[in-house]
């Protein structure tokens, strides 16, 4: 590959990288609005703005340089020390100790 192919690449990829950061801004955005408008009718779109969030979070930490196996790691580490330092979120509802559970469970 040639010095113009990479210079290609470069732009290329920094377009993909803006992108993704107005795509994951707009889902967070949405995600919001749906809360403004109540919930109640509201359940499928709630989910999709999730998905989308968590989806576009992945394909940006890629374009980043990170692979999904470490972004996956870096979440489980996050979960280990959530679980032991007692977050609200794991001392009120134990969330954290089965979102570990689930991800060990998809992942066998």
């Amino acid at each position: 590959m040639g010095f113009k192919d990479d210079k290609i690449d470069i732009t290329k990829n920094i377009k993909v990288i803006e992108w993704l950061k107005s795509e994951l801004l707009t889902a967070v955005a949405s995600f919001f609005e749906l809360f403004v408008k109540g919930i109640k009718d509201s359940q499928e779109a709630l989910l999709d703005a999730l998905a989308n969030i968590i989806l576009v979070t992945y394909l940006l930490g890629k374009r980043l340089g990170f692979s999904f196996e470490s972004i996956d790691s870096k979440i489980e580490n996050k979960i280990k020390l959530g679980v032991i330092e007692e977050h609200k979120i794991e001392k009120w509802y134990g969330d954290l100790s089965k979102l570990r559970e689930y991800l060990n469970k998809s992942r066998r």
